[in-house]
């Protein structure tokens, strides 16, 4: 019978893989199987650290779906509330990893694909809206800028969480600074099906939460939908 990776917290503290695992988890990001050895560590010292994080007003939650991540149930370590355009973008990209044509192509999906499943779901016009609240009147002229722009920036806010890679053209490593095409989706993007979980086909009742505008994501509260001034 092998014994504990780690009998005490101190041990835990003092492994070198702690600092930039802990100070992952306290910016919001998912720690997934992909991640190697650290998720094997937080495997490893699940037990010792459940407790240490509830004194900061935090559940470090393990799903089922093989990822970690901290739940705030206090106002300790902040919360940071995603955008609406980030939880529409988010949902799409759970449907997107539920779809079995993703499973067989490795979790990678095409960046005009996650734009067109968007606009099929809501539409143009309201997708615009809905990734610009501040925006009152639709401009066509506008529209296509608008989609592209607010995707990235929910893109990369995602990524910056652990929810997707953004990839070069052809798969070559990631790309932080220009506009990815391709998209690899993580398994921690489930937390935006959570809403759902239960309710017979996932992906089917996704679906019909995106269309209709209702935004959550796993534990947390609804992302903020209140009308807002247009900017100047």
């Amino acid at each position: 019978m092998t014994s504990a990776p780690f009998s005490r917290l101190e041990e835990v503290v003092l492994d070198p893989l702690f600092p930039e695992v802990d100070l992952a988890l306290r910016a919001g990001r998912h720690v997934d199987r992909d991640d190697g050895d650290r998720y094997s560590f937080l495997v490893d010292a699940q037990e010792l650290l459940e407790p240490f994080y509830r004194r900061y007003g935090c559940e470090l939650t393990h799903a089922t779906e093989g990822y970690f991540y901290l739940l705030p149930s206090g106002d300790r370590l902040g919360r940071r509330h995603l955008t609406a355009g980030e939880m529409l973008v988010g949902q799409t990209l759970a449907l997107l990893y539920l779809d079995p044509a993703t499973v067989q192509s490795g979790g990678v999906v095409p960046r005009a694909q996650l734009v067109a499943r968007l606009e099929g779901l809501i539409g143009r016009q309201r997708l615009v809206v809905a990734l610009n609240p501040r925006r009152k009147r639709y401009d066509e002229r506008i529209a296509e800028e608008t989609v592209r722009l607010e995707i990235d920036k929910a893109l990369r806010a995602l990524a910056a969480l652990g929810f997707v890679d953004l990839q070069e053209e052809g798969g070559r490593g990631a790309a932080p600074a220009a506009r990815a095409e391709r998209l690899r989706v993580r398994a921690p993007v489930l937390r935006f099906a959570e809403p759902v979980r239960g309710l017979g086909d996932r992906a089917e009742a996704l679906g019909r939460l995106v269309a209709e505008g209702k935004v959550a994501l796993g534990d947390a509260p609804p992302a903020g939908t209140d009308e807002e001034e247009e900017e100047p």
